[in-house]
């Protein structure tokens, strides 16, 4: 426990400094962000994601989630749990921990928030999704909601941290040839927004304090 509570003080003093941002977003950027050159605009919404630390066995965790099979631009993705912002939500740092309650069951009174990541734009769904850093001082159960989550997959941060598992490679996305890199995680491959938001999230954490 004392690493992880460790590892936790320090990621709250590198909040204190400025994000990595774009930079970061761009070592993981796919071609069709690249063509495609959507702004934000009056219909684009917000949303949110939680990015999940906990400790298990001595070393460190956090959750990502694969998202059911389904004719939509997100169907059978790998992402972190969140989602778009609704009406009771305060901030979105309530959008994502009350996303994550939904999608994985975890309890919301255990979750400490550390901190946000830079806000992303995701122009095929026409959304801004601002992904927050939190954690739990134990391993949780996790509850997915079968309508939303097929599976939950934990991932250990030093197999995240592995130059090993990037790959790039070009895959058919509705009917459209990608030129993406990719995470590979457990045999899953992480490309697209979520890809881009874990590339800030390590060069976060690329610091001998970690």
């Amino acid at each position: 426990m004392q690493d992880f509570n460790h590892f936790i003080r320090q990621l709250q003093v590198r909040f204190e400094k400025p994000l990595p941002g774009r930079p970061a977003h761009e070592k993981m950027i796919s071609s069709n962000r690249l063509l495609v050159k959507a702004i934000p605009n009056a219909k684009t919404r917000r949303s949110a994601v939680l990015i999940l630390f906990y400790p298990y066995e001595g070393e460190i965790y956090l959750p990502l989630i694969l998202r059911p099979a389904y004719d939509g631009v997100h169907g059978g993705q790998m992402a972190f749990p969140g989602g778009r912002m609704e009406k009771e939500d305060e901030n979105l740092i309530r959008t994502a921990m009350r996303e994550a309650q939904e999608e994985i069951g975890i309890r919301l009174t255990d979750v400490r928030i550390i901190g946000e990541l830079t806000e992303l734009f995701i122009p095929p769904s026409n959304f801004f999704v601002q992904p927050v850093i939190g954690y739990l001082t134990s391993r949780p159960e996790f509850y997915p909601d079968a309508r939303e989550v097929e599976d939950v997959i934990e991932v250990n941060l030093k197999e995240l941290r592995n130059i090993d598992i990037i790959g790039r490679e070009v895959m058919n996305v509705r009917g459209v040839d990608v030129d993406a890199p990719f995470y590979n995680i457990q045999n899953r491959k992480i490309w697209g927004a979520t890809a881009m938001m874990i590339a800030e999230l390590l060069e976060l954490l690329q610091s001998e304090q970690f």
